[in-house]
């Protein structure tokens, strides 16, 4: 029985200092945060971030995708090149779209 209330103390005593550490925190991080959120609402991306973004964006995920073909780079590279204009025409215009 003293063993069970010994473990409920000691569970209580990380409970608070969990939860005192998870508040800290958040007061830590909550200027980084609102300062995030601020610029995620404020006026989008103009043509020439969203193009640098785009072109970024189209070069990781064609890599990703040749590589995951089993073909390696070379072997896709005949179909990628068209695909790769349309993708990043596409990414380039939802990009300053949306954002």
């Amino acid at each position: 029985m003293e063993q069970d209330q010994k473990q409920s103390f000691i569970l209580l005593g990380v409970l608070v200092l969990a939860l005192t550490l998870a508040a800290l925190a958040l007061i830590w991080a909550a200027p980084d945060a609102i300062a995030m959120i601020d610029a995620s609402f404020s006026p989008g991306v103009g043509l020439k971030q969203a193009a640098i973004l785009a072109f970024v964006v189209t070069v990781i995920l064609f890599v990703i995708f040749a590589l995951s073909a089993g073909d390696g780079l070379l072997g896709e590279i005949q179909f990628m090149i068209s695909g790769f204009g349309l993708f990043y025409l596409v990414a380039w215009i939802m990009i300053a779209w949306v954002f």
